[in-house]
């Protein structure tokens, strides 16, 4: 196998401090990097201080998530080959044996795509976290949720999704993916910036037939919010409009334009329920993405046709046929099992 791990950082001197070594010690057989996103803070200095093991990649400017990859892995493909990428957050703590299950399952089937480990929250790890938990999938209306997660409500793992499961979605906190297959899709789409550009990229590989999996016999421990405080309105933001662009490009299922209205109005609820909370910082965050996103209806509508050449056998695995905002709000589903299972498509 081949595989280069690639730690996307931006001023994050802390976590690389924190969490390297558990990278370096138990990632025996891999290529290490590094990288950097413009960092101001001694990012560098540091990792080739104390790392000298590990490769630099430094991109000349902060392009956020999407084009911050796609820059490092254009480079890392160019002078250094590699079968296998793992986009890896710099505050993930990683554990022995977390990269073999997961490449010895790719090698057993090409049709698999990427695949990602159970991830748990670091300051609480009895517990699934919030960013991919133990795989995602997404509902009707295209919310994305994970095993183990639905909205704020995160579950303890007592081993019950620990199965080898196919999914919608591989969380890009730790996403496991095919070096040939991430350049042949156009990689991250940096219209994205950062948030939901992983599920967008899963969802074209899935409109071309590949699998996306989730692996739990690999595990990891994320801190979360590292970058962006899963409290912080720009997420909200980030996660209201990024959610629209990514409908409208690879959403196949049905009338598109129909999917878009019932989104405007599920989205105005979110809306008014943040101006009775209080949370109008949010509230103006959801009323921003909606603009923008009709700024850039053009242009996903041009990335939507130009995705129509590689529709071959779309995968709607993972596709939950309900609205997750109705179980969890109305019917009170708190927890991954208490969803209809018959609803999932498989």
């Amino acid at each position: 196998m081949s595989v280069a791990v690639v730690i996307l950082n931006w001023n994050g001197q802390q976590y690389l401090e924190q969490f390297l070594p558990s990278v370096v010690k138990h990632s025996k057989g891999a290529s290490i990097y590094v990288a950097d996103n413009a960092s101001t803070d001694d990012s560098i200095a540091f990792v080739k201080e104390n790392f000298p093991g590990i490769k630099l990649v430094i991109n000349e400017e902060n392009g956020g998530f999407a084009k911050g990859y796609n820059d490092a892995l254009k480079a890392i493909a160019t002078s250094d080959p590699h079968q296998y990428y793992v986009l890896l957050n710099s505050d993930i703590e990683v554990t022995s044996n977390w990269i073999h299950p997961i490449i010895e399952l790719m090698q057993q089937d090409d049709t698999i795509a990427a695949v990602q480990p159970k991830v748990l929250a670091y300051h609480r790890k009895t517990h699934f976290e919030h960013a991919g938990a133990s795989g995602g999938f997404l509902d009707h209306h295209g919310y994305p949720f994970c095993r183990g997660r639905l909205f704020e409500e995160a579950e303890v793992d007592e081993g019950q999704y620990d199965d080898v499961h196919e999914v919608f979605w591989a969380t890009g906190a730790c996403m496991f993916i095919r070096a040939e297959l991430y350049h042949q899709f156009g990689g991250l789409d940096e219209d994205f910036f950062a948030h939901m550009e992983e599920i967008d990229l899963c969802w074209r590989l899935k409109n071309a037939g590949h699998k996306i999996m989730a692996c739990p016999q690999s595990h990891v421990y994320h801190v979360g919010g590292g970058t962006l405080s899963y409290q912080s309105p720009r997420k909200t933001y980030l996660n209201f409009r990024n959610n629209l662009f990514m409908l409208t490009k690879n959403y196949r299922r049905g009338n598109l334009l129909v999917k878009i209205w019932w989104r405007l109005v599920l989205d105005g609820i979110a809306g008014i329920k943040f101006l009775f909370e209080g949370n109008f910082k949010h509230l103006i965050a959801v009323i921003k993405a909606h603009f923008h996103f009709y700024g850039k209806l053009g242009t996903m509508l041009q990335r939507r046709k130009a995705l129509a050449s590689s529709l071959n056998n779309s995968n709607y695995n993972g596709v939950y046929q309900r609205s997750i905002v109705w179980d969890f709000f109305v019917n009170k589903c708190k927890k991954f099992s208490d969803l209809k299972q018959e609803l999932f498509i498989d």
